[in-house]
């Protein structure tokens, strides 16, 4: 598939997510983010805080939007009706604490259903909820500006990665003119678009996205007829490969030296919280982890060596996940393999935390950082 291009660009703060899901006696106005994909549907509440956010009450929940949606074309009945039940308690959610300013998105499978419209005023009619559909520049563009504060000084060429359930979002950024402390500050001046030619002084350039229409539960259907689970893995890794031959730099390569990975997705941080041994999900154990392959590859061999029973069963995977983590892994393999680095930066934060920046950031709530 051809990379899509991208537009127009802005100057905006740096921002560190603040993650405690409790309330805050803080004032200041709540802002609301929602991130319906493929899979699951996921939201934030959250108010600024100095140049951070603070998230006072949060909501996920698997919902399988786009089962069928491979082989039909279009959301079934049954995946509607299972997500507007998850909306109606965000709906609730928002009434409780009074928000007014709110951003609520839903990307592939909204992209790719033929009822797509139909869905959103369902939503609308069932919820009140103001869904809309974005396109995938602008979900890989949110995803990126979420993870600029993990972006490390001495980090020349930077690939963002947002594995979801029905696409893969890849962003490669050009920071060599960027002076090393600005560097984080110029990934998050990407917010308002990936041009950033008309900006003044050096600035991050955009070498190339692309939005491969392979996720988690994309992927996994495609090769569902595959019984083998190790044979499956392999097949599937390969085939995304194989969708990444038009990314520029895919076929251009880049040095290792100041060469970084974040990859930003819940199969990512799934991989890190099994490497840690973690019998309880800890978000600041796991976001800014450094991983190198050879651990990426042992907690892929453990999931491999379980069988699709075992990690049924396997309380680090979680019974929303348990179906979906090998073609997630898949993806991720790929990647590793493809690009020279041998470390992967994990980033637990992505649309939602982008959704929130970009609407904080443009209100002029967000203090700049130093």
């Amino acid at each position: 598939m051809a990379p899509k291009r991208p537009r127009a660009a802005g100057a905006f703060p740096t921002l560190s997510v603040e993650h405690p899901v409790r309330p805050s006696a803080d004032s200041g106005e709540l802002y609301a983010a929602l991130d319906l994909g493929t899979n699951s549907c996921r939201m934030l509440i959250a108010r600024p805080k100095g140049s951070q956010f603070h998230v006072v009450d949060s909501f996920s929940k698997a919902v399988q939007l786009g089962q069928g949606l491979e082989a039909s074309g279009r959301l079934s009945r049954s995946a509607m009706a299972r997500t507007v039940q998850a909306l109606q308690i965000c709906r609730r959610k928002i009434d409780k604490h009074h928000v007014k300013r709110m951003r609520l998105v839903a990307t592939e499978a909204c992209r790719r259903a033929r009822n797509a419209r139909d869905f959103i005023r369902y939503v609308r009619r069932e919820t009140g909820l103001p869904l809309e559909i974005i396109p995938a520049e602008e979900e890989a563009r949110l995803a990126v500006i979420s993870c600029g504060s993990l972006v490390r000084p001495n980090t020349e060429q930077v690939l963002v990665v947002d594995i979801g359930g029905g696409s893969t979002e890849l962003v490669w950024i050009d920071l060599e003119d960027v002076p090393p402390g600005d560097r984080a500050r110029a990934i998050m001046r990407l917010a308002q678009g990936f041009d950033q030619s008309n900006l003044p002084g050096p600035a991050a350039r955009v070498v190339d996205w692309i939005s491969v229409p392979l996720g988690v539960a994309t992927l996994k259907d495609q090769y569902g007829d595959v019984e083998d689970d190790a044979a499956r893995f392999a097949l599937m890794s390969w085939f995304f490969e194989e969708k990444l031959a038009d990314f520029t730099p895919y076929a251009s390569g880049s040095p290792q030296e100041g060469f970084q990975i974040i990859g930003t997705s819940g199969t990512v941080t799934t991989v890190a919280a099994c490497h840690l041994g973690l019998r309880r999900y800890d978000r600041n154990r796991v976001d800014g982890l450094m991983m190198n392959t050879s651990e990426i590859d042992g907690v892929i061999r453990s999931f491999l060596k379980l069988g699709p029973d075992g990690r049924r069963l396997d309380p680090r995977i979680g019974r929303d996940r348990h179906s979906l983590i090998m073609s997630g892994a898949a993806i991720l393999q790929a990647l590793m393999r493809v690009w020279p680095t041998n470390q992967l930066s994990v980033a637990d934060r992505g649309l939602r935390e982008g959704l929130l920046y970009a609407q904080m950031a443009a209100d002029g709530v967000l203090e700049e950082l130093e």
